[in-house]
């Protein structure tokens, strides 16, 4: 009945200790033949490395050089692609604690070195066997009868512990029953590299038209670089058990867009409920690197402004007099993502920045906003600040409570006053936006208003050059 189990038991055992004290095989990029990466949005990447080797049959050990010194060792996968089914793996070890002289020291705490000693005068040198005690904040040595502390002079080390390495390394146990040379994936995920989209918008001097351009930033603290490779970007939010947050690095590289960029740079398309990106050529994504290339170009995309001044509900209950002098007018821009606006392609998620050119002609920053993943045919509607020169003076005018004695059967009767001042040597519309509780109704309005909401009355409202309107309305409200 245990048979089987005690048989697979001295099998790992034999191909244990084969591996053991075979010598070990390198892998390097020397080896690649492609490589493939597709990135995540939060911090997640999938590796599919493919490189060409020279494999002894029987058991022998491979180090797999140059991966991802943040790879999740757990998803690791090594497969043949020119001979499937005659190469497997009996065990993997994951080494990325890193050759560093730190490092070193601290392997060699409980062992022996040789310390290297200068006389100054004579310049001759001297060596003593010492062992390492501590390596923490410092060293601390074991020197004949007496323990030392400081670093006395040159340490000379007689190797290096296997467990360090000077590349992100995975060292596997192999099993191969097919030919000597075989052409290999090794699949992973990753944290490390990352990607985020940027876009970049000018506004026209009529403030209807806009040209925007999209950018991917990837960023690659991963431990390795990925040469030549074929790039592919995920956007949507995929559920993970953990997540781990990384800081790009600081480098920055800009792939130089070309005299006419195309519209779409990416291809686009549908996978599962989120949206693939695929570069149409291979980039090469350094270490500790971050580099932007185009996401996407539009010229002549309708757009509308905005001048938005949103009111409160809390004034529709109470007497409260005055709301607010000079209060501040917000600005929006938006625009629809469409075919018929030049656009039309999913757009993930990212921060947008918006310039206007000035009189000279120079474009000058006017304001940004985030943007959530927006499908096709969506709008987007961007707050770029407050505006200058149009402010607001508000007061409440009049207040009645006219029943009420219980918890839901209060009704209130309250009447506002809202000047809007333009300043500009234009005219503007302003759109005055009324958060209404309860069951409300206004009673009258010296300007026609809409009811956009089931708890929202909204106002269009022109207000001619270096000038002022008034708006006056009385509303009823039932609890």
């Amino acid at each position: 009945m245990h048979k089987p189990i005690t048989a697979s038991i001295l099998l790992l055992s034999l191909v244990g200790s084969a591996y053991a004290q075979s010598e070990e095989q390198r892998s390097t990029l020397a080896d690649q033949k492609e490589v493939a990466v597709t990135i995540y949005n939060e911090n997640l990447a999938l590796i599919k490395d493919q490189r060409k080797l020279p494999l002894k049959r029987g058991t022998s050990a491979l180090a797999f050089r140059d991966v991802s010194a943040k790879m999740r060792a757990e998803t690791a996968l090594l497969r043949s692609l020119s001979a499937p089914g005659s190469l497997s793996v009996v065990e993997q070890n994951f080494n990325f604690d890193l050759l560093t002289p730190q490092k070193l020291l601290e392997k060699y705490v409980g062992r022996n070195v040789s310390i290297v000693r200068t006389n100054p005068a004579t310049g001759v040198e001297t060596t003593e066997s010492a062992q390492v005690l501590s390596a923490n904040n410092g060293v601390v040595l074991k020197i004949g009868d007496r323990i030392e502390t400081g670093m006395p002079g040159r340490i000379i080390y007689p190797d290096v512990p296997a467990n360090l390495r000077d590349r992100p390394t995975l060292v596997m146990a192999l099993d191969n029953n097919g030919a000597q040379q075989q052409d290999v994936e090794l699949s992973y995920l990753t944290g490390g590299l990352s990607w985020k989209a940027d876009y970049v918008v000018e506004l026209n001097a009529a403030d209807d038209k806009l040209d925007i351009s999209g950018w991917v930033t990837l960023g690659n603290t991963s431990g390795t670089t990925y040469r030549n490779a074929k790039l592919q970007l995920v956007a949507g939010d995929v559920n993970q058990v953990t997540q781990r947050i990384e800081v790009a690095g600081s480098a920055i590289k800009m792939d130089a867009p070309k005299a006419m960029m195309a519209k779409r740079a990416m291809a686009e398309e549908s996978l599962f409920e989120y949206h693939l990106y695929t570069l149409d050529r291979p980039t090469t994504i350094a270490e500790n690197q971050t580099k932007q290339v185009t996401l996407l170009s539009a010229s002549g995309v309708p757009a509308r402004k905005e001048l938005l001044l949103a009111g409160s509900d809390y004034y529709y209950q109470s007497s409260y007099g005055d709301l607010g002098q000079k209060m501040k007018i917000g600005v929006f821009v938006e625009f629809d993502n469409k075919e018929a606006s030049q656009l039309g392609m999913p757009l993930p998620k990212g921060v947008v920045r918006v310039y206007k050119k000035d009189s000279a002609g120079n474009a000058q920053f006017i304001g940004e906003d985030s943007v959530d993943h927006t499908p096709k045919n969506e709008k987007v509607r961007l707050k770029l600040g407050e505006a200058f020169d149009v402010t607001a003076d508000k007061k409440q005018t009049d207040f009645k409570k006219l029943a009420g004695t219980g918890k839901y059967n209060y009704v209130f009767e309250s009447a506002y006053e809202l000047v809007l001042k333009n300043a500009k040597k234009e005219a503007v519309v302003v759109t005055v936006q009324e958060p209404m509780p309860g069951d409300w109704q206004v009673l009258n309005s010296s300007h026609p208003y809409t009811k956009s909401a089931s708890n929202t009355a909204v106002w269009k409202i022109s207000v001619p050059a270096e000038g002022n309107t008034k708006l006056t309305y009385r509303s009823l409200v039932r609890y």
